[in-house]
């Protein structure tokens, strides 16, 4: 029996030997590692010394980069003032309405306007918590290690979105000026309310995949009963939104309009009479897909009813072809980027050659933006305003520039200015009026779109 015990443990500790061959960092691995740090060269020394004091940005950042950037335009956009998202997840939100406002101003001649983020963030929470629990229902069959249960109950309600997300919110609900609903502490600071809010869903959530295993016939009542404490969380922390408003302004020229009553929708219609989001499409650069192609991204909503994130498909040179016909005729575009990449927000300039890091640590960086998308290592994180373009004797773009929604200390007075190559390398898309795309791209729209899942690496909302 001994003689067995000794041969399964001897057999045992050959097996972990063979094991620690086969992938496992041995010694002698670790000593062929340590060979790449050459600690006793003087330029590991020096650089060492540095990185481990100060920044890496800071020793990475090419100072000559920001230095070519003077933030002037020959094409730009009649914008008013810089908005402030402050501690939340709407940049989206934002940025549809400052696409939107300069229509407001122009058709009001006022000096400046902003509509109310706070009004339409109280009902994006609140139908995003709906459809949540609608899809907790539709999947309480599965189990909930199977990915579609897993996506709802991972993040069942957030700020994040997308142009079609504002579309859906504005055409349910219209839209007021921010006087009439203004900011919150937790509008402007969203993360406890939220975090209470997806505790308080997830709890839900299970309550109904029982109710819904059980065949319980009063689940929708139930249902309406916890849309009625999301409510009252919302109401507490947010105020409650208006149903109908009195409203007047004084134009640029000093006059007074009359004092009028509208409900949120009609004065959406009032200010902006022009506004038709069919209008509208959204355009993408994802190298990652199949380009010339319609795609729909399943469940990528905030609301049961509304539209699904839906987008044609093109080459980088194409978005920046209708983005230009945009500009020069006065028409700031919804746009999404990575914005992470290669900013200095100092100096307010997103450069491909701002960060130096290769250099610095003698390592290469060589993804393109497919493999940075299909590794998760890209995608888009923020939306922004596209307002402004400058251009080399030829007409080609050299310089792009968003209105940001970050308030004025940050960036140039609040803007970002980007370079061409930057475009290419972290733009992701932009939403353009049909006017400005050609019939060739826009018969694209007839085409039945290519169904993507709500968990695809590169469909993140925008923050």
């Amino acid at each position: 029996m001994k003689k067995i015990l000794l041969l399964t443990l001897s057999l045992g500790f050959m097996a972990l030997n063979i094991n620690a061959q086969n992938g496992t960092i041995t010694n002698e691995n670790l000593q062929k590692i340590k060979k790449s740090y050459d600690r006793n060269n003087s330029s590991t020394i020096a650089i060492s010394n540095a990185v481990r004091n100060n920044s890496i940005k800071d020793l990475a950042l090419d100072k000559q980069s920001a230095k070519k950037v003077d933030h002037l335009f020959k094409y730009r956009v009649d914008v008013h003032g810089i908005t402030n998202q402050k501690q939340s997840g709407r940049c989206w939100m934002f940025t549809g309405l400052n696409v939107l406002r300069p229509k407001v101003i122009k058709n009001l001649n006022l000096s400046s306007f902003e509509f109310s983020t706070n009004y339409l963030y109280f009902y994006d929470i609140l139908e995003k918590s709906n459809l949540f629990l609608e899809g907790v229902i539709a999947t309480a069959d599965k189990k909930m290690d199977t990915k579609d249960v897993e996506f709802f109950f991972r993040s069942p309600v957030n700020d994040g979105g997308v142009w079609n997300s504002l579309v859906n919110l504005i055409s349910k609900y219209g839209a007021v000026p921010k006087n009439v609903m203004p900011e919150t502490n937790s509008s402007e600071n969203t993360s406890l309310m939220m975090r209470l809010l997806k505790t308080k869903l997830r709890e839900d959530g299970l309550i109904l995949r029982d109710m819904a295993a059980k065949k319980a016939k009063n689940i929708e009542d139930k249902k309406i009963e916890m849309l009625g404490e999301v409510y009252r969380i919302l109401a507490i922390n947010l105020g409650e939104p208006v149903e109908k408003l009195t409203w007047r302004y004084k134009d640029k020229d000093g006059k007074i309009s009359e004092l009028k009553e509208y409900t949120p929708k009609s004065f959406v219609k009032e200010a902006i009479p022009e506004l038709n989001f069919d209008n509208y499409v959204m355009l993408m650069n994802d190298p990652s897909r199949e380009y010339y192609k319609l795609y729909e991204i399943k469940l990528d909503r905030n609301i049961q009813e509304g539209i699904n994130w839906k987008f044609i498909n093109l080459p980088s040179a194409e978005l920046k072809k209708f983005a230009m016909e945009s500009i020069k005729n006065n028409e700031a575009m919804y746009a999404s980027c990575d914005v992470g990449k290669q900013l200095d927000v100092k100096d307010g300039v997103l450069d491909v050659n701002n960060y130096n890091y290769s250099a610095l640590f003698g390592v290469k960086f060589g993804m393109d933006k497919k493999q940075r998308i299909i590794t998760h290592e890209s995608g888009s994180t923020h939306g922004m305003a596209l307002i402004a373009v400058d251009v080399d004797k030829n007409e080609k773009p050299t310089y792009w520039q968003f209105e940001n929604s970050w308030g004025t200390d940050r960036g140039h007075n609040g803007y970002l200015t980007f370079t061409d190559k930057w475009f290419d390398e972290y733009m992701f898309r932009v939403v353009v009026l049909k006017k400005f795309i050609d019939t060739k791209t826009l018969k694209i729209l007839e085409q039945k779109p290519i169904m993507l899942p709500p968990w695809d690496p590169m469909f993140q909302s925008d923050n």
